[in-house]
């Protein structure tokens, strides 16, 4: 794993996987949800790497002043140093909040900041564009004990977060048992790829709020019709309601959302909860992004 440290001294560690195919593919960098690392896309990414270089990672420093621009500064300054002047982005729940916030940059009011390289693909999964008005959706923000936690105690709250970024049926399936539970583990422990443990509740419902007051009014109308757009939004996502992956759609009209059918690059379904790159084989996902990753047109609205 590599490292870069920011002006502020935090570090973003980061991997670039696939790294043999840089100069002859575009890379694309996977940002996940929230307190998410690269482990977390391990399913898809070890797939994609096999024909496209691309990177994800990082570590935290002083948490408490975490926003979602900064955030979004930091990726910039990833990149800056990774000098590619062309890429794609999948941005996933947080990570589409940050993904947009990146796109609109040059549109600051306050610091408007040019991006130094060309993004011609993106794709928004389980994110969204304005406030979550519902309250049956969001992230869980478990109330823990003014006391040391054991480690079962800590087990018991994580899986009730966990839970919900999957639906009933998928959990059921004897199948996805032993997925989901080597997963858990890593959720307390940091094992998946260092997990940064200072991304603590206090941390996930601060910028869980910020989340809640997005307002990106008249920036999307903003952005270069030359830059493709796809939606991946499950009908069973309990944390971010499938509506937001409509408004997104609306948003921006050039944008399309995920075929569906048995053709190659589309899903038989959108049966499919939060964490829709754990549903069906890995190689639809793959061939989903690697068909939107070779389309070219240019928006006529």
């Amino acid at each position: 794993m590599l490292h870069v440290t920011l002006p502020d001294g935090a570090q973003l560690g980061f991997e670039v996987l696939g790294a043999k195919h840089l100069g002859r593919t575009a890379p694309i960098v996977l940002i996940g949800g929230m307190s998410s690392l690269r482990g977390d896309w391990e399913r898809l990414s070890k797939s994609l790497a096999h024909v496209r270089p691309g990177m994800g990672d990082s570590k935290l420093a002083a948490d408490e002043h975490l926003t979602i621009e900064l955030l979004t500064r930091d990726l910039l300054f990833l990149l800056e140093y990774l000098r590619w002047k062309e890429l794609s982005i999948c941005g996933f729940s947080m990570g589409g909040v940050i993904t947009q916030q990146l796109l609109f940059l040059p549109y600051h009011p306050d610091r408007p900041t040019p991006l130094p390289f060309r993004v011609t693909h993106v794709l928004l999964t389980g994110t969204l564009c304005s406030q979550l008005r519902d309250p049956r959706y969001g992230v869980l923000i478990h109330p823990a004990p003014k006391r040391p936690l054991s480690e079962q105690e800590k087990l018991d709250l994580a899986r009730l977060s966990l839970e919900r970024a999957y639906d009933p049926k998928w959990l059921a399936d004897p199948q996805n048992a032993s997925r989901f539970n080597a997963f858990l583990p890593s959720m307390i422990s940091g094992r998946r790829k260092f997990r940064p443990v200072r991304f603590n509740q206090t941390v996930r419902c601060l910028i869980f709020l910020q989340i809640n007051r997005l307002d990106f009014t008249g920036l999307h109308e903003k952005l270069p019709r030359n830059i493709q757009f796809l939606v991946i939004h499950g009908d069973l996502d309990a944390i971010v309601p499938p509506y937001c992956g409509q408004e997104i759609l609306q948003r921006i009209p050039w944008a399309r959302p995920v075929e569906i059918g048995t053709q190659r690059g589309a899903v038989e379904n959108l049966d499919f909860g939060h964490h829709w790159f754990e549903y069906f084989d890995v190689q639809v996902w793959h061939d989903v992004i690697e068909k939107f990753l070779a389309s070219t047109y240019l928006a006529r609205l």
